[in-house]
């Protein structure tokens, strides 16, 4: 990596027109290269206001999920020739005022990976993280540390940055197109070894903020333990599955 590494933003957002300025105006701007919004199929005025605000648009036809609006930006960003990538939501539900603080761990070569950590300096349930979303958040992020022989204390959180060689390491478009690519990510950078920092925030659980209904968080939970099975009688020697061996970096 360079002294003065090659920063690009993403953006996943379906529907999010409404608060996109809010969260580009907080993002500190000194050092980023380029932003990059990828709309997944929004059917408001999200590229608009995207276009209006100077932001690279990258457009699904259709709405793909969370996942894979992740990989289309991290595609973009490759193909950019980024350096590091920061996701940051466009929703402002994640604080984009501390983007710099996933950068500095990666550029000064702390570290290799960040994500966010509501559960760092506690204040999750002060935040507004409601009881039913905080409970199975300790229980999954407990097992996914036991099952993967990693020390997180918040595997659910859509606050992260990486640097190319994570991103060129891990077969991310093999992933989940859900939620649940973010534990996907996790496990695969921590099977190659890659350092995972985290970054203390609070997160806001507010009307304009998207949030995750309780049927669909059933689903996500599901999943999460679906991974951990499939892993775990991997790992056991009992179904193998190619995705989950441990390759060098």
């Amino acid at each position: 990596m360079s002294d003065t590494p090659k920063v690009i933003i993403i953006m996943p957002a379906y529907n999010t027109g409404h608060i996109l300025e809010t969260t580009y105006n907080d993002i500190p701007k000194a050092g980023i290269s380029e932003m990059i919004l990828v709309d997944d199929g929004s059917s408001d005025d999200t590229v608009a206001v995207a276009k209006r605000l100077g932001i690279t648009v990258v457009s699904h036809e259709r709405n793909g999920g969370y996942g894979a609006a992740q990989k289309t930006g991290y595609r973009e960003a490759l193909k950019k020739g980024a350096d590091i990538v920061v996701m940051v939501h466009s929703d402002h539900q994640y604080d984009p005022t501390l983007t710099p603080k996933f950068i500095e761990p990666i550029a000064a070569g702390r570290a290799d990976m960040v994500t966010g950590s509501r559960m760092l300096e506690g204040g999750a349930l002060e935040g507004g993280m409601p009881l039913w979303k905080y409970i199975p958040n300790r229980f999954l992020t407990g097992l996914e540390n036991l099952s993967f022989g990693t020390s997180l204390t918040d595997y659910h959180n859509g606050f992260r940055s990486y640097s190319r060689a994570v991103l060129e390491a891990v077969p991310f478009e093999r992933f989940s197109n859900k939620f649940d690519f973010d534990t996907d990510i996790i496990l695969q950078a921590a099977m190659r070894k890659f350092r995972i920092a985290e970054v203390a925030h609070q997160t806001r659980y507010r009307d304009e903020n998207s949030q995750m209904p309780f049927g669909k968080a059933v689903v996500y939970g599901l999943k999460i333990l679906n991974t951990i099975f499939k892993f775990k009688l991997h790992q056991l020697g009992l179904r193998r599955d190619d995705l989950y061996e441990a390759k060098a970096k």
